[in-house]
């Protein structure tokens, strides 16, 4: 005899079936709502940079108004017009500035604390008080990732402090979505490979998972968190070829390498993250940040 909890239980799964087959791969890329210029984000997060005032951020008032105030500081950089546009970009900057008419300014951002870990948490989850999914890991939830052996979400040398882990992780999102974190100096990911097994013992070993944990979503059926875990394994697995094959740079040409200032003492660290970076968007990875932690 069907009871009245079997008949709701049997419903609610008929009503969720689409959802859970359609989250069967969490970073299948997904069809936008709107036709999309951008095909991926490279975001740089260069903590501890010099002043807007000096950078970007152009207040022709602020001159005048600092010959009657001395609290007040008039830049110490001048500003020329720059582009088409005439966007007004620092003298620090002449190599920008040649790219000022394919550059969006906004200048409106502003945020009411003074803490610099709060500031920073801001800026990457939109929230400083409450726990809240990050700005790569949105992007990923919304649109997917078009690499098959690499995370959608990519963050390069993130900084420990100032948020930690939270400035790259999903929050109440599946755990699919957060950033997979690489150091920037050798590109290697933590804890990727274990070095006591070789690579058919590894296979062996994620056949073995995969089966019974396959054999458990059977008997549990409608929880897509199983197949969620399924698929982790096998892009850890994954991962093992394709992240020393993608940051292997001895490819690239001296005049790549100069181009991104890598043979440069000063500039060598970022550098190489960018170079990166490139590599990554070029395997079809949706987010990739970098950090210069300049304090």
């Amino acid at each position: 005899m069907k009871t009245r909890r079997h008949f709701l239980e049997t419903t609610a799964l008929a009503t969720c079936l689409p959802h859970w087959m359609a989250s069967a791969n969490p970073l299948a890329s997904k069809k936008p709502h709107h036709p999309a210029k951008a095909k991926r984000v490279i975001f740089l997060f260069m903590n501890g940079g010099p002043s807007h005032h000096e950078t970007f951020d152009w207040k022709p008032e602020l001159a005048s108004i600092s010959e009657n105030s001395p609290r007040m500081l008039a830049p110490q950089l001048k500003f020329r017009p720059s582009g088409q546009s005439g966007l007004m970009i620092s003298e620090a900057f002449p190599e920008v500035a040649k790219h000022a008419d394919e550059l969006c300014l906004l200048n409106g951002m502003k945020i009411g604390t003074n803490g610099h870990h709060q500031a920073v948490v801001r800026l990457h989850t939109g929230n400083e008080m409450f726990v809240r999914p990050s700005l790569g890991s949105w992007t990923v939830y919304g649109l997917g990732s078009e690499a098959e052996d690499l995370p959608g979400f990519i963050t390069i040398n993130p900084i420990a402090n100032l948020g930690g882990a939270g400035n790259y992780g999903s929050a109440f999102l599946p755990a699919s979505y957060q950033g997979t974190r690489i150091s920037g100096g050798a590109g290697s990911v933590p804890n990727l490979r274990n070095e006591r097994l070789t690579t058919a013992d590894q296979q062996s070993q994620l056949d073995f998972i995969n089966r019974a944990n396959s054999r458990l979503k059977d008997r549990l059926p409608g929880n897509p968190e199983f197949e969620g875990v399924i698929q982790s394994y096998e892009m850890a697995f994954k991962m093992q070829t394709s992240i020393p094959e993608t940051f292997d740079l001895k490819s690239e040409s001296d005049a790549t390498f100069a181009m991104y200032g890598i043979n440069d003492g000063l500039t060598s660290g970022f550098g190489t993250q960018c170079l990166m970076a490139r590599r990554l968007a070029e395997k079809g990875v949706r987010f990739i940040q970098l950090t210069s932690n300049g304090w």
